[in-house]
């Protein structure tokens, strides 16, 4: 059962992570596992399917983005005015969550590398590179909520943090509901 993460449940979960099934999808699929691997793929092969992932995570995850950023507009219902004040904003906003989720996403690639052999040292260093981003990304909306009480007011910033609050909670459900849980070899019980 572990193993399905391994061999294909990993791109899964970050093609998850970044596409914009993360948004729609309201119930999760369970993970299936991938065919066994084609016999010694080159290097260059192994170079190929890298750089068709990490592009294929760029293209999804701008398209998450353009979509959260829609959700985000019907919800906050502004006028023209408002609109004109609130978009700079939250565009800078956004790329400075970006940024953040590449911290995010690093480490959801090193949980999956370690996945099999998973040590004290390492499990310990996900959890806490796990809360690291979770404090940060915290403190990125707290920082933009003084941004938008200032050219907008406290209750339309109050809206935009309820708003993106529960968009990241979805997106964060989405992606736990599809990463398995951390698991260790059972350690030798003592005589």
């Amino acid at each position: 059962m572990r193993n399905v993460f391994v061999n294909g449940g990993c791109a899964a979960t970050v093609l998850l992570f970044c596409g914009s099934a993360a948004m729609a999808q309201s119930t999760a699929a369970a993970p299936t596992p991938a065919p066994a691997p084609a016999p010694a793929a080159t290097s260059a092969d192994a170079a190929t399917r890298q750089q068709n992932l990490a592009e294929d995570i760029k293209l999804l995850r701008k398209d998450v983005r353009s979509q959260k950023s829609k959700a985000m507009g019907t919800a906050m219902h502004l006028d023209a005015d408002q609109a004109a004040k609130f978009w700079p904003i939250y565009k800078e906003y956004d790329a400075q969550l970006a940024k953040l989720n590449d911290v995010r996403l690093g480490n959801i690639m090193a949980y999956a590398k370690a996945y099999e052999n998973m040590t004290d040292s390492k499990a310990d260093e996900l959890v806490n590179g796990a809360i690291a981003y979770h404090k940060k990304r915290i403190e990125l909306l707290a920082s933009y909520y003084d941004k938008f009480k200032a050219a907008l007011g406290a209750p339309i910033a109050a809206r935009f943090v309820q708003v993106e609050s529960t968009l990241l909670n979805l997106i964060d459900l989405q992606i736990q509901s599809n990463l398995p849980l951390i698991w260790a070899p059972p350690k030798e019980a003592k005589p």
